[in-house]
């Protein structure tokens, strides 16, 4: 199926879209449930604002890109770095640094 410059909210349920691509798209506002994007590819892409609630991220590369602001809480992050530098020894040391000054 081909649609161009068309401006039309879908609803799509128990499909399989995979191999599709989108370019030049808005999709703003959109909500994704129980949806497998796994090996999706994004570039150029404006992802501002975007929640991302109880989703598996293994292996999930992100490469120049703008995270100010952004925020990780009550996840996983046993072999997640950054720069190559392991996130839980970060925040290892972090805390041994705040238990320092605050002792």
């Amino acid at each position: 199926m081909n649609l161009y410059e068309k401006r039309e909210p879908l609803d799509v349920k128990k499909s399989d879209l995979s191999g599709s691509s989108f370019s030049d798209v808005d999709i703003s506002g959109s909500t994704f449930k129980n949806v497998n994007i796994a090996g999706a590819s994004f570039d150029d892409t404006n992802m501002s604002g975007w929640r991302v609630h109880d989703a598996n991220l293994q292996g999930l590369q992100i490469t120049n890109a703008i995270l100010a602001g952004a925020t990780i809480a009550d996840s996983r992050l046993e072999g997640m770095t950054i720069d190559g530098i392991a996130v839980t020894e970060l925040l290892a040391a972090y805390r041994a640094a705040q238990w320092v000054r605050n002792s």
